[in-house]
């Protein structure tokens, strides 16, 4: 290695970097002044409700992606106006959990500073505003500074919320789980002061032109691509650890825990038309002790920071790194430079993923109620006042409420006295269906329209009359009892986390998706495309044949992803690389 004054830049053999002009993206990010950019400047610029130039991208490290409303946007453009530019936000919230009085705030801020007034629960394990006007961003972000929350590195070239299996079973163990995603969270983080200054109206560090000199894991420009990092409780894989470049999975002994197996390289974002981008699973590194976390997250993280493709964006993330170079050659150089070996990974099964909706019982003898909220979103609507409802319940809970990776929502840490009183006030407000199917509990959607710029095609919005013709379907194939993991989404970028589904909907257009197969119950299998640009109406006639045969020629007990890969409808994908475009 050699040394520069900005960073270390890695001078090794040729596989290691890749040589070409760097993406535009590495030009904003070392021109950003440690992520400011000139975001100030366009904070008092009222002739557009957007961010201009790199300010567009930076915005992202502090939480935010700018959106418009795309169901107005061509009646704007015909009025000659811009569109109604607005921004998302992401907030950090390690581990999921909040606060009732936090809950409180935000849902006041949402009600009143947003142009939706929801609050949504996101795969990420955490909330998103949506809607959010200029001249509202400042006091969003000081509203949730005021009750601990901020949204710093949610988006970006950087690591992002870090998730936790939202286990209230083993209630002692979780907690020791928890409180290492929030040591990883804040362990990996930008040091740049840029969101408290800006937002914050934080004092400005002193130093050599203003400026930080160094981010010392993250470095000058950042990482090459967004990282996410989780850590997950076997046997539940409801965080899904495929989707993600660093997972810890937590080993118990005696119900503490004692350290981690550490799976590295997992994610889904692809690109239409592109084979050189495909969903991957993440490879096994082997455990470690506790005392070692923090170093090889640093390790994993450094080691993709320089060795990331810098020059293609759609190959920037750590499983492409980790396919280029090569698993064992990666693995090496975190062993020395976390100055660690991996042991011998321990043993662990996941049999559950979803949440375990309705009433659990913890091992401490406190109760959780998991509420199934579809695709996440908290709105009133008549009939269903769920954002009330979910209010109300802050108003009395005296636990906590636990947002998991699901779009789902716990109310956890009910003692037995008052449990009768939080199901009332879940049940008046349409909290609690005990007619919601099994399959509609096992369907997920990203947003996609009419906020998300990158959708092609309906998600969020399809999704709940898609899964009525999904129920329908099952009856009349004698299967109403059983399910698929279904997942739909607007674009090919993962939020959803189709690529880890028994049948994974893609969005390619308005009303046409690609189909894919063969995805398992436990998250551990990427399904592989088995047609292409369907119609919805191809879709459901796809999925009655598709039923119909697994109704009279499954196994017993098989489930539909395996029974597909067995008889041969789609073939396995074994690696990705190799065989998910084969």
């Amino acid at each position: 290695m050699t040394t520069t004054n900005k960073e270390t830049v890695l001078t090794g053999p040729g596989p290691l970097i890749v040589e070409g002009k760097q993406a535009d993206n590495e030009r904003l990010k070392a021109d950003s002044n440690f992520l400011r950019g000139t975001i100030v400047d366009d904070l008092k610029d009222q002739t557009t409700g957007g961010f201009t130039a790199d300010n567009y991208h930076i915005i992202r490290t502090h939480g935010m992606y700018q959106q418009d409303d795309r169901d107005i946007r061509n009646e704007r453009s015909k009025q000659k106006l811009e569109p109604l530019h607005n921004v998302m936000l992401r907030a950090r919230m390690p581990g999921g959990i909040i606060k009732p009085e936090q809950w409180l705030a935000i849902d006041k801020f949402a009600q009143e500073s947003t142009s939706y007034g929801s609050i949504r629960l996101t795969t990420r394990q955490t909330f998103q505003f949506h809607g959010v006007l200029k001249p509202n961003i400042k006091l969003m972000h000081q509203t949730l500074n005021s009750i601990g929350i901020d949204s710093i590195a949610t988006a970006g070239d950087v690591n992002r919320n870090v998730l936790c299996t939202s286990n209230p079973i083993e209630s002692e163990l979780h907690q020791e789980a928890y409180e290492w995603a929030i040591k990883i969270s804040e362990h990996l983080l930008p040091k740049t002061r840029a969101y408290a200054e800006i937002w914050l109206d934080g004092e400005k560090l002193e130093g050599p032109e203003g400026k930080e000199t160094q981010e010392p894991i993250l470095g000058s420009n950042y990482l090459p691509r967004k990282f996410k990092t989780t850590v997950v409780i076997p046997p539940q894989n409801d965080i899904d650890v495929h989707a993600n470049d660093l997972n810890f999975i937590a080993i118990a002994k005696d119900g503490k825990l004692v350290g981690f197996n550490v799976l590295v390289g997992g994610g889904l974002a692809m690109t239409h038309g592109d084979k050189s981008t495909y969903p991957r699973k993440a490879d096994d590194f082997g455990y470690v002790s506790l005392a070692h976390t923090l170093d090889v997250a640093t390790a994993v993280v450094t080691t993709q920071r320089d060795w990331g493709n810098r020059v293609n964006r759609k190959n920037a993330k750590t499983k492409y790194t980790l396919d280029r170079v090569g698993v064992e050659t990666f693995k090496a150089e975190v062993e020395k430079r976390a100055g660690i070996t991996f042991e011998t990974t321990r043993p662990y099964e996941f049999t559950e993923r979803g949440d375990r909706i309705g009433w659990v019982e913890g091992f401490d003898g406190r109760h959780h109620l998991a509420l199934f909220i579809e695709n996440g979103r908290l709105l009133d609507s008549p009939g269903k006042p769920l954002k009330s409802g979910v209010a109300e319940l802050a108003k009395i809970h005296k636990g906590d409420f636990r947002m998991t990776a699901n779009q789902n929502l716990i109310v956890a840490g009910v003692a037995t006295e008052d449990k009768a009183q939080i199901e009332k006030i879940a049940r008046e407000y349409g909290l609690i269906n005990d007619t919601v199917s099994k399959q509609r509990k096992d369907s997920m959607a990203c947003v996609a329209f009419p906020t998300c710029p990158l959708a092609m095609a309906e998600a969020e919005r399809y999704l709940p009359g898609f899964v009525t013709d999904v129920e329908g379907i099952l009856a009349k194939h004698d299967m109403s009892d059983e399910s698929i993991i279904l997942r739909v989404t607007g674009c090919p970028n993962g939020c959803g986390r189709a690529m880890l589904a028994e049948i994974g909907l893609v969005g390619k257009g308005p009303g046409k998706y690609n189909m894919h197969l063969g995805g398992n119950l436990a998250g551990t299998r990427v399904p592989k495309m088995y047609k292409e640009n369907l119609s919805e109406q191809d879709i459901l006639d796809e999925m009655d044949m598709l039923v119909a045969r697994w109704s009279t020629e499954r196994n017993s007990h098989e489930a539909f992803g395996d029974f597909t890969i067995r008889t041969g409808i789609i073939a396995e994908v074994k690696n990705s690389k190799r065989d998910f475009h084969d």
